[in-house]
């Protein structure tokens, strides 16, 4: 049976070790979403990655946080919540390398407004802009893939100018079309398939960005640094239609 304990005092650290459920454990870095934090959960991934704990089976960094899961062989042999969170706690007080992240520069062309981009005047009203100015702040400068999440391939990029601190929809779309870019919070999720979702619809992208026969199978992967291209509905159409 494995035995949860008190989660590790971490005083003279910036983070914080929890159990989440008996397979998994939180290593929290902080409660803001900040580049800087988003970068230290990547490094600190990449450092566990790199550790080959036994009987780990992933390591997903997130926004604030890296979720560490494992697997118990319910024998007592496998790790245990307490065991492993004591190595991980004196692997990450022995330093967390600087954030070279090694993330690729990727450019992600974006059809904006429109029938592609059905809430951006609404998104522009919102923020006091106009449309072009909306467009300007989302593409101009590189915005950092945070996390995978929601669904397979499913990027969470920023953060944005506060001027995109708009909220989500008031009410979800049943459906968001796939490759749809869309805002809030000062972030900005891209949708990989026909999914849910209350985001703001400022645009769509052409690119596949989820597809189960590539290696990898996702087009973004957390600390990439993207940025938006502008394009017009007929290069959308035409680069669509190349990669059938």
């Amino acid at each position: 049976m494995n035995v949860i304990s008190d989660p590790p005092s971490s005083a003279e650290t910036s983070w914080r070790i929890l159990p989440q459920g008996d397979r998994c454990l939180i290593i929290s870095f902080g409660d803001q979403i900040d580049a800087s934090v988003g970068k230290t959960c990547l490094a600190a991934a990449r450092k566990l990655r790199d550790a080959q704990l036994p009987g780990v089976t992933d390591v997903v960094p997130s926004f604030v946080a890296v979720a560490v899961h494992y697997r118990p062989d319910g024998l007592g042999n496998g790790p245990t919540y307490a065991g492993l969170a004591e190595r991980i706690e004196a692997l990450l007080a022995d330093g967390i390398p600087a954030d070279a992240s090694g993330g690729r520069e990727v450019d992600i062309p974006v059809c904006y407004g429109g029938e592609h981009g059905p809430d951006l005047a609404d998104v522009a009203q919102a923020a006091g802009l106009t449309p072009e100015d909306v467009i300007q702040l989302h593409s101009q400068p590189r915005s950092m893939v945070f996390m995978l999440g929601f669904a397979p391939g499913h990027a969470y990029l920023g953060v944005h100018d506060e001027k995109l601190n708009i909220p989500r929809r008031p009410s979800p779309r049943t459906a968001v079309p796939i490759g749809a870019v869309a805002v809030a919070n000062r972030q900005t999720v891209i949708y990989p398939n026909r999914l849910p979702g209350g985001w703001n619809i400022i645009g769509a992208t052409p690119l596949t960005m989820f597809d189960p026969a590539r290696e990898p199978a996702a087009l973004l992967q957390p600390g990439d640094s993207v940025r938006f291209v502008p394009i017009s509905p007929e290069e959308f159409d035409r680069i669509k239609g190349g990669q059938l």
